[in-house]
C-alpha cells in the first residue's frame, strides 16, 4: 500500500503500488449496514466511458487473480484496524472493466469463497460490466453464483453511444440478448446501474426507456448520483427530478434504490478513481 486518504464520511481510498511500479485505487466503504471493498481488475481502462475518470487513462495490463485477491486481503484487514468489522461485501467496481480481465477475476472470486481463502460467500461479491455482450453469455455457460451488475447510464442506443463508446458494438438489443442468456443458465437477477446526469438521462421518457428495458430479465436498479471528474462537463441531476425518476420506475413494480456517494471529497467515489500519476 503507497497512501491512504480518509473521507469525512469514513470511506478509505487506497492507492497499491505493484511490483512493477505501475499503481491502482482501492476503496473500503463503510456504511451501518454493510463494510464493502470496491476493488480494481486492471491498471487503467481501455472503455473510454466519458463520464469515468478512469476511462481517460491508458490501459497498461490486467491484474493478475493474485493482485486482485491481494487487495481485497489488505482492505478486509482495513476493516478491522479502522472499524473493528471485517468486508461484508466485494464490488468489482474499481478500475478497468473486469469482463476483459475474465479468467484473472473469476480465480481471484474463487480464492475470495474457498474455505482457506476469506471463506466469503458468492452472494456478497457482485461483479459490474459495461456491457460486453459475449462475456455475459460466458458468465451463464461458467453458471457463476456471484452477482453481475451492468452499467447501463442510457436505455436508449443513442444517448448511450454518446457517453459509452463500447455501446456501439454492444447494442442495447445485444445486451438483452445477452442478460436473457445468462439468466437463463444461472437464475440470477441482474443490478442496473443509472448514474442520473443533469438534462441528460433524467427526463420520464428516459425512465419509461429503462422500464422497459427492465423487462427482459428479473432486476433491480441503483440510481447513483453523477460524482464530477476534471475531464468532463456532466453534473449531477436535480434531487427532486431523481426522485420523480425513481418513483415511477417504483411504480412499474422495478425495485429502484438512490445511492448515496461515498469518497467524493476524496475522489473515491463511483467513477472518480483515476491514479494521477499514471494520468500524466
Amino acid at each position: 500500500m503507497l497512501l491512504k486518504q480518509f473521507s469525512n464520511d469514513k470511506t478509505i481510498k487506497n492507492t497499491f503500488v505493484l511490483h512493477d511500479k505501475h499503481l491502482i485505487e482501492g476503496v473500503l466503504i463503510p456504511t451501518t449496514e454493510r463494510m464493502t471493498a470496491c476493488v480494481s481488475s486492471q491498471v487503467g481502462c481501455s472503455l473510454t466511458c466519458k463520464f469515468c475518470a478512469t476511462g481517460y487513462m491508458e490501459r497498461k495490463r490486467n491484474l493478475n487473480a493474485d493482485e486482485i485477491y491481494d487487495q481485497v486481503v489488505l482492505i478486509d484487514k482495513q476493516a478491522k484496524e479502522h472499524y473493528g468489522i471485517p468486508l461484508s461485501n466485494i464490488v468489482y467496481m474499481g478500475m478497468g472493466e473486469p469482463l476483459l480481465n475474465y479468467n484473472n477475476v473469476l480465480k481471484s472470486i474463487d480464492r475470495i469463497t474457498a474455505e482457506d481463502g476469506l471463506n466469503m460467500s458468492y452472494k456478497r461479491i457482485t461483479v459490474s460490466t459495461a456491457g460486453i455482450a459475449k462475456m455475459i453469455k460466458k458468465l451463464g455457460d461458467d453458471d457463476v453464483k456471484f452477482n453481475l451488475a451492468l452499467s447501463l447510464h442510457a436505455a436508449n442506443d443513442v444517448k448511450r453511444n454518446e457517453i459509452m463508446p463500447i455501446n456501439e458494438q454492444n447494442s442495447l438489443a445485444a445486451l438483452a440478448e445477452a442478460l436473457k442468456y445468462y439468466f437463463a443458465k444461472t437464475k440470477n437477477p441482474v443490478t442496473y446501474e443509472y448514474i442520473i446526469f443533469n438534462n441528460f438521462n433524467d427526463e420520464i421518457e428516459d425512465a419509461k426507456e429503462l422500464a422497459r428495458f427492465c423487462k427482459h430479465v428479473p432486476c433491480k436498479v441503483n440510481i447513483i448520483e453523477y460524482n464530477p471528474i476534471a475531464f468532463a462537463d456532466f453534473t449531477n441531476a436535480a434531487v427532486d427530478k431523481t426522485e420523480i425518476f425513481a418513483n415511477y420506475l417504483k411504480k412499474q413494480g422495478i425495485i429502484t434504490n438512490i445511492r448515496r456517494s461515498r469518497g467524493k471529497d476524496i475522489d473515491a467515489a463511483c467513477g472518480q478513481l483515476a491514479v494521477k500519476e499514471e494520468n500524466k
